[in-house]
């Protein structure tokens, strides 16, 4: 029976196959026992192939499923009946979508803000670890000009001391060598 529920109701244009199957699957699983609604709209199906007006094909079809007990408040209730599966059909789909609208898409909004978030504490992080590394090369470019600067007054002040030893000892080796000399 789906695929008569198919052709009866996805026949319009453009209309989504895998929408048309759900929907009719659903139809065929809800399908009242009995001459109701669905065999009613295969009935018009059949009259319509037939080239009769709608008004004809609707009383001919009302006319035979009268002789199996149907009438026309057991009509509209069955089409209501299915009305109402459909639209709990349309309820669920919603729910579904918002549920992948909320995994999917939402989901994977706050992923990104996240990252954005991440990607800005990172350049952040990253100032400020330029910001001390130029602190860093300051403080190596002052020492080297420090380290110069001390090397220079060391060999200043090991060069003066050796000179004053030097001096010093050359006087006393000459008071020496003057003891010797004149005592």
């Amino acid at each position: 029976m789906a695929k008569d529920l198919k052709t009866l109701f996805g026949n319009a244009h453009n209309l989504d196959d895998k929408s048309v199957e759900f929907l009719t699957n659903s139809l065929e699983k809800s399908n009242l026992p009995g001459f109701d609604y669905i065999e009613y709209k295969q009935s018009l199906s059949a009259l319509s192939q037939m080239d009769m007006d709608e008004s004809t094909a609707f009383k001919s079809a009302f006319a035979t499923a009268s002789t199996m007990g149907l009438t026309k408040a057991k009509l509209i209730e069955t089409a209501n009946h299915y009305k109402n599966v459909i639209l709990k059909e349309k309820t669920h789909f919603d729910q579904a979508l918002r549920n992948r609208m909320q995994q999917k898409v939402e989901g994977k909004k706050q992923e990104v803000e996240k990252l954005k978030d991440q990607i800005n504490k990172h350049r952040e992080k990253i100032a400020q670890l330029e910001e001390q590394m130029k602190k860093y090369q300051s403080t190596i470019d002052g020492a080297d000009a420090q380290i110069q600067a001390e090397t220079e007054k060391i060999e200043s002040t090991r060069g003066n001391f050796e000179h004053t030893h030097q001096s010093i000892l050359n006087q006393i080796d000459k008071d020496i060598a003057n003891i010797n000399q004149y005592l």
